[in-house]
């Protein structure tokens, strides 16, 4: 299985956001996601489509936008313009989740749905026809820097299950706690793609992060 390792900026330094994403890029990172939150489905205030899109020149990592607000529909399509190629949707803040999904497509993105841990899979078995990613939420979403919850591994598992049995080519993405003494254990679960965070800019240099990472992959990934 191929592992790819996406950059969370939500704890990154705000006002050097354009640096930031092209040192990523250098650093050895596969994507940068986007944490948009509104204040309602979760309790914090991050950026905006007009942010993103000020940034989508400084690098040429995929973005994907992880959109923790309620009702995010009318608000799809300024993502996808600000050069968003994945955007993700809460199931828990979609009425008509499969509806909003055809709405990502139709505008030209690739859908994905992010369950919070209290959130049965459950909620995803009507709309795997038309996924393209499942993100299994390891913390409660709002606020980085939170410690992974380690009781998901089994609902990891069981979403690598349910991908399986669908036949369809779903990523299967963790976020929420991830660093190098965590990243195993959802890995050995069956995740391929990892959103990093807090650990990422802990040491100063995400390039040294990311080797770390990847050697608690496989350690013959390491300084790859």
């Amino acid at each position: 299985m191929q592992h790819q390792l996406v950059a969370s900026v939500l704890n990154a330094d705000l006002a050097r956001l354009g640096e930031v994403c092209a040192g990523l890029e250098r650093a050895g990172l596969q994507a940068i996601q986007w944490d948009v939150m509104d204040g309602h489905f979760v309790p914090n205030l991050t950026v905006g489509a007009g942010v993103i899109g000020a940034c989508r020149s400084a690098t040429d990592l995929p973005f994907e936008a992880h959109l923790m607000i309620d009702a995010p529909e009318p608000y799809l399509s300024e993502y996808v313009e600000a050069g968003c190629e994945t955007i993700i949707v809460h199931a828990e803040a979609c009425t008509h989740l499969h509806r909003t999904l055809d709405m990502i497509h139709e505008a030209g993105a690739k859908a994905g749905i992010a369950l919070n841990p209290s959130t049965s899979l459950d909620a995803c078995l009507h709309v795997i026809d038309i996924l393209d990613l499942l993100l299994v939420m390891t913390v409660n979403p709002g606020f980085g820097g939170q410690r992974y919850i380690e009781t998901m591994a089994p609902k990891i598992a069981a979403g690598r299950e349910l991908i399986g049995r669908s036949g369809r080519d779903i990523a299967l993405e963790v976020d929420g706690g991830i660093s190098p003494d965590t990243i195993a254990g959802p890995a050995a679960a069956g995740a391929d793609r990892f959103v990093v965070g807090s650990a990422l800019y802990a040491k100063g240099d995400p390039a040294v992060v990311v080797n770390e990472l990847k050697l608690s992959l496989d350690p013959t990934e390491a300084g790859a």
